[in-house]
């Protein structure tokens, strides 16, 4: 069971980054048996280890935390850029805010790395690549486990190779963004297909991620070969979730009936509920990841603050209708029960 040893239930809490992941929800899933994990997305090295220390004094038990890898990728023409800008520009107006300042940066990943070679915790998984086998080593000889997650059997071979100790499979019904190295496509293959493709092509423990929302998914994840399932969506109307409630409520608001995914809101390819944001934007996002991300930040925090739902972006899995509003501990004791 490698880094789940010790752990009663096979669920693992998605790292969401923005603000779900909180604390309290680690210490939550830790402590209904689950595994919970926090994510380093979008915060600064410091306020990564003041979330580690939180957790730690919340919890005695294992969790892990989350790292995003950054990429250049592809360069983006700046016109094309700037043509979004232009054409959101009415909507940050109509919120009373500008448009960010579209540009790169590479979310303190050394700093993070460093924070965590120095005070190491169970478990350190990346996403949007893999992180060079070198830091994988340090990782490992610092005492960390180290998952990788991955969107095609050409990825898991790759982070296996470079040293990761397990995989987190992500199917395209996963909520939030794509976790693939290159975001050049619309990743399509379903869970359960993804799952086992990726275990015939490698010998690693596999967590498998994408529209798990409770018992039956998570049985069909462990009879494909996953040691555990991964959960996102199925949390993130609990109270222990740092969601905003605007997205709670949408979640359960019979107005949003389908998921899609879309560059929109970030410049790089993420499953959330069709709005009208959506929907006008989506076909012009250029693929400027996380330029557009910035771009569209003020936009995005207006209308979290006036509860504006066809504005924001309301990341979600296809499972999302399960999504409950109830204790975390209390949506691990389902998939408990059901198993």
């Amino acid at each position: 069971m490698g880094f789940l040893d010790g752990f009663e239930v096979p669920v693992v809490a998605a790292p969401m980054a923005g603000g779900a992941s909180t604390p309290e929800l680690v210490a939550a899933v830790n402590g209904a048996g689950g595994l919970g994990f926090l994510a380093a997305g979008y915060k600064s090295a410091e306020a990564m280890v003041e979330q580690i220390q939180r957790t730690r004094a919340l919890t005695s038990r294992d969790f892990g935390v989350n790292v995003f890898v950054p990429d250049r990728g592809s360069a983006v023409p700046e016109a094309r850029v700037s043509a979004y800008r232009e054409r959101i520009a009415p909507e940050a107006e109509r919120l009373g805010v500008e448009p960010g300042p579209a540009e790169w940066r590479d979310d303190d990943y050394s700093a993070k790395l460093d924070a965590l070679l120095a005070t190491p915790v169970p478990v350190v998984s990346f996403t949007f690549g893999c992180p060079q086998a070198r830091d994988i080593a340090l990782l490992r000889g610092a005492g960390s486990a180290v998952v990788v997650t991955v969107t095609t059997v050409a990825e898991a071979r790759a982070a296996v190779a470079a040293g990761a100790d397990a995989l987190c499979v992500q199917g395209a019904e996963a909520g939030g963004h794509q976790g693939s190295f290159v975001d050049d496509a619309e990743r399509t293959v379903p869970m359960l297909d993804l799952l086992a493709q990726v275990r015939a092509a490698v010998d690693v423990p596999l967590v498998a991620a994408g529209g798990i929302t409770g018992a039956e998914g998570v049985r069909a994840a462990l009879h494909g070969g996953a040691m555990a399932a991964q959960l996102g969506t199925a949390f993130l109307r609990s109270p222990e979730s740092g969601a905003n409630p605007t997205h709670k409520k949408a979640l359960a608001d019979d107005r949003f009936t389908e998921t899609a995914v879309t560059r929109a809101f970030s410049g790089r390819r993420a499953r959330g509920l069709v709005n009208r944001f959506l929907r006008t934007h989506d076909s012009a996002a250029p693929g400027a990841y996380p330029q557009v991300h910035f771009l569209t930040g003020p936009l995005r925090a207006a209308a979290a603050a006036a509860g504006d739902a066809d504005t924001l972006h309301l990341w979600a899995g296809t499972g999302f209708r399960s999504a409950a509003d109830a204790p975390a501990a209390a949506i691990v004791d389902a998939v408990a029960e059901g198993l």
